[in-house]
C-alpha cells in the first residue's frame, strides 16, 4: 500500500500538480491538508475520471482536509468527536480502508508562542492523543499522517539554533508532538534514515530557501508498529515544489507491505 501526503495550499490553485502527481505516482490514498474551500465548493468534478474515490471537509479561505483513495473507504470520520464547538472537523478526518485506519491531520501552526493560538495547538495534541486511545489501538494496523507543524529533531530544520522561539521548533511543541507519538505511532521517515536530512516545506517568504535548501521536516507519515514494521520505502518528491504556483509543501509517501 502507497500512502501519500500533501499540504496543497489550496486545491483549487495547486489542482494541475495534484491531478498530475496521482497519474504519474498513482498512491492508494493521498492525503491533502489546507485545502481551502467550502464543501459546496470543492472541485469535484475533474476527480471523477481519476480512478480514486474523494473523502473531504472543508472551509473558506483556511483549514480544510480530504482524502483520495483507490478502494472506496469502509468509514469516514470527521473532527475529534468529543464534544467541542471548535471546527475541528476541517483539520482531522479518519478513513478506514482494507481494516486499516489512515488518519489525516492539519495541525494548528499556533503563529506565536506568546498567542492563544500557539496554547491551543499544544492543546490540540493532547486532544489527539486522547483521540487515538478511544479509537485506535497501538497493536492494530494504523497511519497518521498530514502537516504536524512540529520539526521533531535539529535535523529536520535548518539553522536550528535560530529557530528555538519558532512555533513549529519550540520545546513545548516538539514535547506536544512526541508525547502524542509516544501513545503508539513511529515516525517510517526516521525509521529507515535515521541520519538523512530531508525538508519538506520551504518558506515562500524566502525566495530563496529552496534553491539553498532552507527548509523544514514538518510533514510526517507515522504509523503503529504493526505497519511501521512493514514499511519498505519513504521519500518526499521535490519537484513539485518545483513547479509553476507551487504549494510551500511538498509530496511524501510511503509504502507499506501489507
Amino acid at each position: 500500500m502507497k500512502i501519500a501526503t500533501f499540504n496543497v495550499n489550496s486545491i483549487r490553485i495547486r489542482l494541475p500538480i495534484v491531478l498530475q502527481w496521482l497519474e504519474q505516482h498513482r498512491p492508494d490514498v493521498l492525503c491533502l491538508q489546507e485545502t481551502k474551500v467550502p464543501d459546496e465548493l470543492f472541485p469535484t468534478l475533474p476527480f471523477a475520471g481519476s480512478g480514486y474515490h474523494l473523502a473531504y471537509r472543508g472551509m473558506k479561505s483556511y483549514n480544510g482536509v480530504a482524502v483520495l483513495s483507490r478502494k472506496e473507504p469502509e468509514s469516514v470520520y470527521y473532527g475529534f468527536e468529543d464534544g467541542a464547538p471548535e471546527l475541528d472537523d476541517v483539520r482531522l478526518m479518519r478513513i478506514m480502508i482494507d481494516g486499516i485506519s489512515i488518519i489525516n491531520t492539519y495541525v494548528p501552526n499556533g503563529f506565536k508562542i506568546d498567542s492563544p493560538k500557539y496554547t491551543y495547538k499544544l492543546g490540540w495534541y493532547t486532544r489527539l492523543r486522547l483521540y487515538f486511545e478511544k479509537h485506535l489501538s497501538p497493536d492494530r494496523p494504523a497511519v497518521w499522517c498530514g502537516d504536524m507543524n512540529v520539526a521533531p529533531e535539529p535535523i529536520d530544520v535548518h539553522s536550528p539554533e535560530k529557530h528555538l522561539k519558532h512555533v513549529c521548533y519550540h520545546e513545548d511543541a516538539r514535547r506536544a508532538y512526541k508525547e502524542t507519538l509516544a501513545w503508539g505511532f513511529v515516525d517510517v521517515f526516521r525509521k529507515l534514515y535515521p541520519d538523512r536530512q530531508q525538508f519538506t516545506f520551504w518558506d515562500y517568504l524566502r525566495p530563496s530557501s529552496l534553491d539553498k535548501n532552507k527548509g523544514w521536516r514538518i510533514d510526517h507519515i507515522l504509523a503503529t508498529r504493526p505497519m511501521a514494521d512493514k514499511c519498505t520505502k519513504v521519500e518526499v518528491d521535490i519537484e513539485p515544489r518545483r513547479a509553476m504556483s507551487p504549494s510551500d509543501h511538498t509530496f511524501l509517501w510511503a509504502e507499506f507491505s501489507t
